[in-house]
């Protein structure tokens, strides 16, 4: 069949190409250096190689004849014997008997499956010498084949260029060389060169140009994909093997759907065509599809060992534990994982994924040709299951016992287990460790150090890093932003997202939202979340379930648990945590009963997890629900399966503690298993006297703190107020010199409110702020109005011992009066004001809000670090239960 396309065969390509010469084209567009020409003339070299093998000694017997010596070459090429090929070849020589057309290709394709480019060049010499490069095109086309697959691409050119009449084997294995060269660009400039000369390609073109089209992004690699395939079948070239290229091409392309339309449309399907939609659907995402179409392939074709590589990951994404022991069992009956490395590692890491890593120790312990792929698979499954302490000792014992030397995988998984070992102290010479490995810019291993910085407090060592980095990916960007998020600064994350939305190649996706999202929350910055929601919506990514979760928390910890309500209502899925978050929402917000209605629907469709008593508990605590919160405390063991932790028990005598059972709350510390944590039920139990001013078991409490946690300032902080609420102002002192000579400091109190496009933060006593003197100013004249209203200053919240008009001066420039302030002189009335404080709101600060709200006709929500209020016309939401 005939084959003719009329100029230009393909869409017009964005480089220009002036000449027919490959050669200066690749000069012009790569600025590589010509290399010196070869040497016409030149006498043939001493033939030297680098094999392994020696020449075979001359026979004693009678010589070979020059078609025998041929043969023996050709035979031995043909079986990949290339060492012996080469020491036929040279004996050949040694006995007096010339290469000849037929033995130059054989021993060129042998050189060429060893990659020595040295003995290539002197065969090439004696090619040129005995006159065959300019009369033989198959001795020259092998010549081009030789230089492409040792990587020396200006040769390729020098000896495509001097062929006078090239054919199609010509055309098609310059075009391979540049494919295998990665010149993407050039290789298409060929291909459209050789239809220019009126040469048919064949199906080994189309396989090679669907190659190139794969690799120039969807942009401009799709249309020319598209027009590739419809040559093909122009040609009526529907081999399989011109099929599974056209569907590699199509699924790097991100086609899926081009990819299944031409599976289907194919009937001649052998293994490498399932396996390339398999694997493509797997690697797409799409992974019910491609466990459906493995129940079709089974029907027809053996899987092999690529089949069940492929579609293990299906199974541990979508957690389908039985069907991966399934196939574990298909791949041993069936002698695939035997010393396969390859599908052991896809067994380790389904394993892995699915949380059951002591069935992945068994597949790696039962591997005894143990590549890297694999140590890196195991190493992984521990470091993403949290068993730290496993892949560190296993990262040594790969390189003390089995010595092999970490890649970027191995560093990348590794680094994640020793920022998070308790053991491993040095984590920081990790990254020297890296450095002296050259891994230091692979991109992998920068953001897992990024993260590891970040999460040791050190987020401007993160930050330089990020700014090194050559090449950015989205984990590259999501990493940073989660640092800035994980070390408390929330304002430089919201920046770095601003940054981030004007990329060109990357738009935040569901991991950025939801790192960003808890951020708006800490700052209770709505304005931005708000946009945040935006987004999502206008991407298609709030039906996302971690997406959805982070807004119901967003609204709420916002104070617009109306908002983040609704969010949980549109939700078309919900897991655990959006329950806890719900549950918890409903709790801050003192609406302790909606909260235990919320648990009673949760119990329904999930179970419930350590976390979310957690949340129950918080709840009952901030209403009063004493009984309730004990009542589900004493059955959460034997009705949920949950077993109560140092957390529940630090929540339990917070609700006793906060309810004035102080007394009960220290009696349940006592009753605690003897190796739990205790700081948390001590800090609880302190805070507790703090609100009660009980001194003695404050004492006790506080001591106890002391030890465990020498270096924390609220321990000393509140054991001073309470001294100092109970006028034992001696003790006071004394504790806040102990602080001094420990270098202890007690955190500032701030507060925060949004306003605009910024979150404006104000310090107790604090006047950096540029409407400092305005607030001041106002706040007289606010105070004034409200102590005709019945306000009284209570002094007793100012723990200085210093006349009374000073502590009222003092009280007056507390951070949370400083932003609500702010808030009424720049925001419309009757406009909600939100203020958020890192601290736990004073006795005083709580009265002023509650006049305010009042006097000035503003719903007022103010969230502390234990909960929300909500002041409205001169009332709290909490009931004055704080």
């Amino acid at each position: 069949m005939s084959f003719t396309i009329q100029q230009p065969p393909l869409s017009p390509f964005s480089i220009p190409f002036t000449s027919s010469s490959i050669n200066s084209y690749y000069r012009t567009h790569n600025n590589h250096q010509p290399i010196k020409a070869l040497q016409q003339n030149a006498p043939p070299p001493v033939l030297t190689t680098t094999t392994t093998s020696s020449p075979k000694p001359l026979s004693k017997t009678k010589p070979l004849s020059p078609q025998q010596w041929v043969e023996t070459l050709r035979a031995q090429t043909r079986s990949n014997l290339f060492h012996e090929a080469i020491s036929t070849y040279i004996t050949m020589i040694l006995s007096g008997t010339l290469p000849d057309n037929f033995a130059f290709p054989a021993v060129l394709k042998a050189v060429a499956g060893v990659y020595d480019l040295n003995l290539g060049k002197q065969i090439h010499a004696q090619v040129v010498k005995l006159g065959h490069e300019a009369s033989n095109l198959s001795v020259v086309n092998t010549l081009v084949n030789f230089y492409g697959k040792c990587g020396d691409i200006q040769d390729v050119f020098k000896v495509f260029d001097r062929i006078t009449d090239r054919d199609q084997v010509s055309w098609n294995t310059v075009i391979a060389a540049l494919c295998r060269a990665q010149e993407w660009e050039v290789a298409i400039e060929a291909f459209r060169l050789m239809l220019a000369e009126n040469v048919e390609p064949s199906s080994f073109t189309l396989v090679s140009v669907a190659l190139a089209c794969s690799n120039l992004g969807r942009t401009d690699g799709l249309p020319l994909g598209k027009q590739i395939h419809a040559c093909a079948l122009k040609m009526g070239d529907l081999r399989t093997y011109t099929v599974n290229s056209l569907m590699a091409m199509y699924a790097k392309l991100g086609k899926v759907d081009n990819l299944i339309g031409l599976f289907e449309f194919f009937e001649d399907r052998d293994l490498v065509t399932w396996n390339t939609l398999i694997s493509s659907l797997s690697q797409s995402d799409m992974f019910a599809e491609a466990l459906s179409f493995l129940r079709r392939m089974v029907l027809r074709v053996k899987p092999d060992g690529v089949t069940i590589a492929s579609v293990l990951p299906a199974c541990s994404h979508l957690e389908m534990l039985g069907l991966g022991k399934e196939i574990h069992a298909y791949s041993l009956k069936n002698e695939i994982l035997v010393d396969n490395s390859f599908v052991g590692s896809a067994l380790v890491d389904m394993y892995c994924n699915c949380r059951v890593v002591e069935y992945g120790r068994n597949v790696f312990n039962g591997i005894m040709d143990r590549k890297l792929g694999l140590w890196n698979a195991m190493i992984t499954g521990y470091a993403q299951n949290e068993h730290d302490e496993e892949a560190l000792m296993l990262f040594f014992e790969m390189q003390e016992i089995a010595g092999l030397f970490p890649n970027g995988t191995t560093m990348s998984s590794v680094v994640p287990s020793c920022t998070r070992s308790k053991t491993f102290s040095k984590k920081e010479s990790m990254h020297g460790f890296v450095v002296k490995l050259g891994l230091d810019t692979d991109r992998y291993v920068q953001n897992a150090l990024m993260d590891m910085y970040a999460r040791l407090g050190k987020v401007e060592i993160s930050k330089s890093i990020f700014d090194s980095m050559k090449v950015r990916d989205i984990v590259s960007w999501n990493t940073i932003i989660t640092g800035y998020v994980v070390s408390g600064s929330h304002d430089d994350a919201l920046l770095l997202l601003h940054k981030m939305q004007k990329q060109v190649h990357f738009k935040p996706n569901s991991i950025t939202l939801m790192t960003v999202l808890p951020g708006c929350a800490s700052l209770a910055a709505l304005a931005k979340g708000n946009e945040i929601h935006a987004y999502a919506i206008k991407n298609k990514l709030s039906s996302d379930i971690g997406v959805g979760s982070a807004l119901v928390d967003m609204y709420a910890k916002s104070g617009c648990l109306n908002l983040s309500k609704r969010v949980f209502d549109q939700m078309p899925s919900k897991n655990v945590i959006t329950w806890n978050v719900m549950i918890m929402a409903y709790g801050m917000h003192g609406k302790g009963k909606e909260a235990l209605e919320f648990f009673k629907q949760m119990v329904n469709e999930v179970k419930p997890t350590a976390v979310t008593f957690i949340a129950v508990f918080v709840a009952c605590s901030h209403s009063g629900l004493v009984d309730e919160g004990m009542n589900f405390f004493n059955r959460m063991k034997d009705d949920y399966g949950v077993e109560p932790n140092p957390d529940h028990y630090a929540c339990v005598v917070d609700l006793l503690g906060r309810a004035g059972q102080v007394t009960e709350a220290f009696k349940l510390i006592k009753k605690m298993p003897a190796n739990f944590d205790k700081v948390g039920v001590w800090s609880s139990l302190l805070g507790a006297c703090r609100i009660h001013q009980n001194v003695d078991i404050g004492e006790i409490a506080a001591n106890n703190l002391f030890k465990l946690e020498p270096n924390v300032a609220s321990h000393y902080v509140l054991l001073a107020n309470i001294y100092s609420s109970s006028g034992l102002w001696n003790k006071a002192v004394g504790i806040r010199k102990k602080m001094n000579n420990l270098g202890v400091k007690k955190e500032p109190g701030c507060s925060w409110i949004e306003y605009g496009d910024k979150v404006h933060k104000f310090l107790a006593g604090d006047n950096s702020h540029v409407d400092s003197h305005k607030l001041r100013d106002y706040l007289e004249t606010l105070w004034e109005k409200l102590k005709k209203e019945g306000y009284v200053p209570d002094t007793s919240c100012v723990l200085q011992n210093v006349d009374e008009e000073e502590k009222e001066t003092l009280l007056c420039g507390h951070s949370e009066k400083l932003a609500i302030a702010f808030g009424l002189l720049n925001t419309p009335p009757g406009t909600t004001i939100r203020v958020a404080k890192n601290l736990r709101v004073c006795n005083d600060c709580h009265t002023a809000s509650k006049f305010i709200s009042k006097v000035v006709d503003r719903e007022i929500i103010l969230r502390d670090v234990r909960r929300f209020h909500h002041f409205k016309n001169g009332i709290c939401s909490c009931g004055d239960y704080w």
